[in-house]
């Protein structure tokens, strides 16, 4: 015994000498997962760069940041006029750059965003044009009558509109300011007809009245996609401004939103579906979805269709094998169903069966399959 004892110590620490003294040879494994980590990580950069140019460019294309960068340029012209004053006070408070130029058209103003440089590499060019301008025209309501009576005596299309510059990149607005006061102010018989004078040459009068008005401006829309703005005052004019130069300002960020895929169609576990390879594989997760799209469709139930018809094909040929209506109604109703732990069996019941029987044979769209909800 006493002999035993220091053999089996020797013995230990020998062994420990051999772990300790020697090394380990070198190995190496062949694993598919280094291929696998690398492609992870590659994915996860990649998501990650998508992610941080959307931020970028959402950033650049916020409504703030746009309007910054929009600069509207307002002929001199209009300046001569005495409610000029609320305009420009009005167009100071945007906090967009207001440029006094000479414009193309006068008593006009122009609205041109000034793109970002560089611009985001992820904002798509239609969000950037150009030539993306917009123009408001001013009008008298005398300039704007005489021209509606051409209009109005013009008998067919083409419709020639005098104040819409040839070439021009930008989209045209009119404005009249004070129509219906100056018209009611030249009314001068019960008729309800306004006179205008026309040119020197004719020294005659022809008359317009407000519904001819109408008509030019439904013409003016339809025909020239042009709209015109009727307003009472310049304070008027100024908020309808205001609103619109806002408008362009949100134009950006929308079509850069609209420009996009939604997140929660390509990405997310719950959003991909049901995988189906080509060779058939998954189209039983499929169906089983299908069932549990019903109302009032537990899993469970879900599973004792798909165990018993493994496809709509084969329940939809078991229902019409049936050889009247109510065997046809009650063909799942009998089918068990799991319990859960603790709980008895039960079956699918009538209910149910009825629905997926009706959803299955019946030629009428408008039928209510659930005459509970």
């Amino acid at each position: 015994m006493a002999e035993g004892v220091p053999r089996r110590a020797t013995g230990q620490r020998r062994g420990r000498g051999r772990g300790l003294g020697q090394r380990r040879p070198p190995t190496w494994e062949i694993s598919d997962s280094d291929d696998e980590g690398a492609a992870a990580r590659k994915v996860g950069t990649q998501a990650s760069s998508t992610a941080s140019e959307r931020r970028t460019a959402a950033k650049a294309l916020r409504a703030d940041q746009v309007l910054s960068r929009l600069a509207v340029c307002v002929d001199p012209a209009i300046l001569e006029d005495a409610g000029s004053d609320i305009l420009m006070e009005a167009l100071g408070t945007l906090g967009c750059e207001c440029r006094i130029e000479p414009q193309l058209l006068s008593r006009s103003l122009q609205w041109s965003v000034v793109r970002t440089d560089p611009a985001p590499s992820s904002v798509p060019l239609e969000v950037w044009p150009e030539d993306e301008r917009e123009q408001l025209l001013l009008l008298e309501p005398q300039e704007f009558l005489r021209s509606a009576v051409q209009l109005s005596q013009t008998t067919g299309p083409p419709y020639s509109t005098p104040w819409l510059p040839p070439n021009s990149p930008a989209r045209l607005h009119l404005a009249v300011i004070g129509l219906d006061a100056y018209m009611w102010s030249q009314h001068s018989s019960s008729q309800r007809t306004w006179q205008l004078n026309k040119s020197k040459e004719a020294h005659g009068k022809v008359a317009i009245s407000w519904p001819e008005v109408e008509e030019v401006l439904v013409l003016l829309q339809l025909h020239a996609d042009l709209d015109v703005l009727l307003v009472a005052s310049w304070q008027e004019l100024s908020q309808y401004v205001c609103a619109f130069t806002k408008a362009l300002s949100q134009r950006p960020s929308k079509q850069y939103r609209d420009s996009q895929a939604f997140s929660f169609c390509t990405a997310g576990h719950w959003a991909s579906g049901q995988q189906v390879a080509k060779d058939g594989s998954g189209l039983r997760g499929v169906w089983w979805r299908q069932i549990r799209q019903f109302n009032r469709v537990s899993p469970a139930v879900a599973d004792a269709v798909v165990t018993a018809f493994p496809s709509p094909r084969l329940l939809q040929q078991a229902l019409l094998d049936c050889g009247t209506e109510q065997e046809r109604l009650n063909l799942l109703a009998d089918l068990p169903v799991k319990g859960h732990r603790g709980r008895q069996p039960r079956r699918v019941g009538p209910d149910i069966s009825r629905r997926i029987c009706i959803f299955l044979t019946t030629t009428n769209p408008h039928l209510l399959l659930d005459l509970s909800s």
